[in-house]
């Protein structure tokens, strides 16, 4: 899937961070929840908040088969210090973006939107 490109993965999600000053950590994970690359804070561990990623798509997933809402797009986290929106890449990957409590979510969304056109190349 990403086998010699995962520096190359950092790289769009530094654009990503660099272009967003709303985003603070951003994180590619595999559906199955391993970590593929990822900008965290120091005291994230890597592994378990992949894991975490890809348990949101999962149960967001069955969610939404349940009541007969379609597939997955994006799953959506808002909390008391700010928001963490994990969406599908080719159905291979997922992109995790977490941001700040004041973000404008409409250009975080744009981010986003980037984010999967760049990584869909990668992945």
């Amino acid at each position: 899937m990403v086998e010699g490109k995962p520096a190359q993965i950092v790289e769009v999600l530094r654009q990503l961070k660099q272009e967003n000053p709303d985003v603070e950590a951003l994180s590619v994970v595999s559906l199955d929840g391993l970590p593929i690359a990822s900008l965290l804070p120091p005291d994230a561990e890597e592994d378990r908040v992949a894991a975490m990623s890809a348990a949101i798509l999962a149960l967001g997933e069955r969610a939404l088969d349940e009541l007969k809402k379609g597939t997955l797009e994006q799953a959506y986290v808002k909390g008391e210090f700010g928001y963490v929106i994990t969406t599908g890449i080719k159905n291979l990957a997922a992109l995790m973006v977490v941001t700040n409590r004041e973000a404008k979510l409409g250009m975080v969304m744009l981010t986003i939107k980037k984010g999967v056109e760049e990584l869909s190349k990668l992945i």
